[in-house]
């Protein structure tokens, strides 16, 4: 069966004279790929009339200026029509299927006697659980006007993040769009995507309502993903330290490696591989190793406050290119140990007060991130929190092992306590019996 994944732009906008060309994005299935693709605009009675297909037709009344080429490989389709009038204005249906009601995408299109030049469709490629950038074009070049990031739907373009602080709840931790660069381009940063994420945004920059932005993103995420789960979530505990492991492609001629402090679809720079500190991260973090054959770098945190919770970035970056992965910090007060709810199991540890006992910590490598805790290591499978300093932790087969040889600790107890029982019970019985024979006896 056909899929019903099928986007493309809502709204399209040419000039008298001029042309516009309108993608749809479909997913690459085998029907997909091999059915019938069409446009056509709808009349006054409701019915689509055809105006081209891949079958080879072609209105009368557009024969000569309209085009339609399909790119299997890529999930799209490209429909051009030139020498505009005034009386293509309508709304026009691309779609699939071997009738013009099958699987479909309306939109408007608006013919002006006069438009400004308007910008095309840019399709963006993301892996699931990966991460994506998007060069959004020169606006208030001095960055006074807010950045806006927005996704097309059927009433509009729905707000996701700007940089007055609003992000969507979907997309904590996990949006970044970035300061204007001296064009007055700035970049639009997502990690950890979702499936859900697939469609179609703007990005601009002032109001809303009243925005310049005349360029359209279709993102689509492919669900076939090679990255592994990786869990969100680390704990520590106050005055306790961490590391972890970011990763990037070994490939990849990347100019800068740095952790961010991520906050309201902003990242404050933290430190970076070529020694940079914060000031406030002053001998607490530091990144101590850059391995670029295997393609990570380390971070470590040391003497954690209780205010160093929260999101943060990794990142490395290529030119306009950034791959980027997030993870949350929890602190705790005291030595207990947490678990992200959705991915991890608890074992809970025995500690040990001896002085001189020590554990290793446990290490476990992900996309984007690799980490090792001095209070407790997070996974997505089972949680096996290391040791504190000055403490030890029991495996969990010792801590069976103590729980059932502690029985025989009862005896001493439970022993008195079973003779006592009998002792009472003989009696009551010799009793009742004395009792029996004297009945019998008168």
């Amino acid at each position: 069966p056909v899929s019903s994944t099928l986007y493309g732009s809502r709204f399209l906008t040419g000039e008298v004279g001029g042309s516009i060309t309108h993608q749809c994005f479909y997913s690459i299935t085998p029907a997909n790929k091999h059915d019938r693709k069409y446009w056509c605009k709808i009349a006054r009675s409701g019915v689509c009339y055809t105006i081209i297909s891949t079958t080879g037709y072609t209105s009368k009344d557009h024969t000569g200026r309209v085009s339609l080429e399909d790119i299997p490989q890529n999930g799209t389709f490209a429909v051009t029509m030139t020498e505009l009038k005034k009386n293509d204005t309508g709304t026009y249906r691309c779609g699939i299927g071997t009738t013009n009601r099958d699987l479909y995408v309306s939109l408007n299109l608006t013919v002006l006697a006069d438009a400004s030049e308007l910008g095309g469709t840019e399709l963006i490629h993301g892996e699931l659980r990966g991460s994506v950038t998007i060069l959004c074009p020169p606006g208030d070049t001095h960055g006074v006007e807010k950045r806006l990031w927005c996704k097309l739907g059927r009433t509009g373009c729905v707000l996701i993040a700007d940089t007055n602080g609003y992000v969507g709840k979907s997309y904590q931790g996990r949006i970044f769009i970035t300061s204007p660069e001296s064009s007055g381009a700035f970049k639009i940063l997502i990690n950890d995507l979702k499936k859900e994420d697939s469609g179609l945004y703007r990005c601009g920059t002032g109001r809303l309502s009243v925005w310049d932005s005349r360029r359209v993103v279709a993102l689509r995420v492919t669900a076939a993903s090679t990255l592994p789960k990786r869990p969100r979530f680390l704990s520590s505990t106050v005055g306790g330290s961490l590391s972890f492991k970011c990763h990037y492609d070994p490939k990849g001629n990347y100019e800068k490696k740095y952790l961010c402090r991520w906050e309201a679809a902003r990242c404050s720079p933290l430190t970076d591989a070529d020694g940079f500190v914060h000031e406030s991260y002053k001998g607490r973090i530091q990144i101590t190793s850059n391995n670029q054959e295997n393609g990570t770098y380390t971070v470590v945190m040391r003497h954690l406050r209780q205010e160093d919770a929260g999101w943060y970035w990794c990142g490395a970056r290529n030119g306009h290119a950034e791959h980027t992965s997030s993870v949350k910090l929890r602190i705790q007060k005291g030595r207990c140990s947490s678990q992200d709810p959705e991915t991890s199991t608890l074992v809970k540890p025995t500690l040990s007060s001896t002085p001189d006992a020590h554990s290793t910590p446990t290490q476990r490598s992900i996309t984007g991130l690799t980490y090792t805790t001095g209070t407790v290591t997070e996974s997505t499978s089972t949680l096996l929190p290391t040791a504190l300093p000055g403490t030890s932790v029991t495996p969990p087969g010792e801590i069976y092992h103590e729980s059932s040889s502690g029985e025989p600790h009862l005896l001493p107890v439970v022993l008195p306590a079973l003779i006592l029982l009998i002792f009472i019970t003989v009696t009551i019985l010799a009793l009742t019996k004395i009792k029996l024979q004297k009945e019998m006896g008168k």
